[in-house]
């Protein structure tokens, strides 16, 4: 009798366990068919493009110059931190059409291609940059571009042609001045004071035309001298007295007052015929623009390790927008008026080279109706024994070669 019963107990069990077997199999069953059919009605998604080539990006990251990778789709994968700063990328976007039309190009044909191109930098304003590109395949799905900002470059070749046209118009002015006044006298060989009223002229333009012809020479060789051959101590506060001596005469006629305030035992390490010039021709330029019965006035100190000459008068003042020019060559705040008072334009870059030559700087501070400040910045010479280093005043230098 227990042995009927545990024969019904078990076939009962094993009779749930298949049943319930069934149904797992079935679940999976219709799960198998649902995703079936689902794999039957998906569209097929694109192959991913292949990754960068090995240490692509390490370069990209380390780029001085904008480095740009982008894929079949113009879509930006990477870029170098230039790239960004200058505005040719924005998020995944390849933002001058310039730029995609290059890399289409070369992802059709699989030719390198260079091109200097003229971009806008940034999203407003007005502001350009010249970019020499160089763009090439990368692998089989990307495009490399190279980008070297030129604008620097182009900026200095504009310079150097201004230079020259500058150069001429410069100079033709007194060579035709003279011409003119040689013909006068010609005309005037019976009138004795017309004669000598036309020679007087002509004495006056070929000073002018032999000062615009010495800075010239002037400015070429402190552009072509990185630095100064053989550097001596030189004593800032004789050169200083030096220049404002030079200018006394010049001060006197037009009534303009010259003070002096310079601390003792100034000392910097360069040529002392140079500091002269540079000091001359501030404070020529302060005369020339100051009115009659004002002052200038030239101090120097040492701050630290630095030798500061500061020029100030009580001038018109320069307007704020003219002032980051002023040191360029043959720049004229007013033409009229420097070619009026004999300036050359010139002056103050002879004084910028000077004191770049110096490894120093010179800037300015200055407002309409109360004057300017010129300052010339000098790196002071650590030893201040004065004689013992071998000073050199500029009462007793040997002459600057012409």
């Amino acid at each position: 009798m227990a042995l009927r019963t545990l024969s019904v107990v078990d076939v009962a069990t094993i009779a749930v366990l298949s049943g319930f077997a069934g149904l797992v199999i079935g679940v999976f069953a219709v799960v198998a068919v649902r995703y079936s059919e689902r794999q039957q009605q998906r569209v097929p998604e694109p192959d991913e493009p292949p990754p960068l080539p090995a240490g692509v990006a390490d370069v990209l990251a380390v780029l001085r110059s904008s480095g740009i990778v982008v894929d079949a789709s113009d879509e930006v994968i990477k870029a170098s931190p230039a790239a960004s700063a200058y505005g040719l990328v924005r998020g995944r976007e390849l933002v001058h059409s310039e730029l995609r039309h290059l890399a289409r190009q070369v992802r059709r044909d699989g030719v390198i291609r260079e091109a200097e191109l003229e971009l806008a930098r940034g999203r407003v304003g007005r502001g350009r940059v010249f970019m020499h590109a160089r763009v090439a395949p990368l692998g089989s799905s990307h495009i490399l571009l190279l980008l070297e900002d030129t604008t620097q470059a182009r900026r200095v070749e504009e310079v150097r042609r201004d230079f020259v046209a500058n150069v001429s118009h410069e100079l033709k002015t007194p060579v035709g001045g003279l011409a003119l006044l040689a013909e006068a006298v010609l005309g005037a060989r019976d009138d004795p004071e017309a004669v000598e009223r036309f020679a007087r002229r002509m004495q006056v333009e070929a000073a002018r035309l032999s000062e615009l012809v010495k800075e010239i020479v002037d400015l070429s060789r402190l552009q072509v001298a990185d630095a100064l051959h053989e550097p001596r101590l030189v004593d800032v506060t004789a050169a200083v007295h030096e220049a404002l001596e030079h200018s006394r005469l010049v001060a006197e006629a037009k009534d303009v007052e010259l003070a002096e305030a310079c601390e003792p035992d100034l000392k910097v390490f360069g040529d002392d015929a140079l500091l002269v010039t540079a000091v001359r021709n501030l404070i020529g330029n302060a005369v020339a623009y100051s009115d009659p019965g004002t002052s200038v006035a030239v101090a120097g100190r040492r701050t630290d390790d630095v030798v500061e000459i500061t020029v100030a008068d009580r001038g018109h003042g320069i307007p704020e927008g003219e002032q980051s020019r002023i040191f360029e060559r043959f720049y004229r705040v007013d033409s009229a008026r420097s070619r009026a008072t004999g300036g050359t334009g010139l002056g103050l870059a002879i004084v910028k080279h000077i004191c770049a030559n110096h490894g120093g700087d010179v800037s300015v501070w200055s407002e309409e109706g109360r004057g300017s400040t010129f300052t010339i910045r000098l790196p002071a010479a650590a030893d201040r024994s004065g004689e013992r280093a071998g000073a050199v005043h500029p009462t007793d230098r040997r002459e600057a070669p012409e």
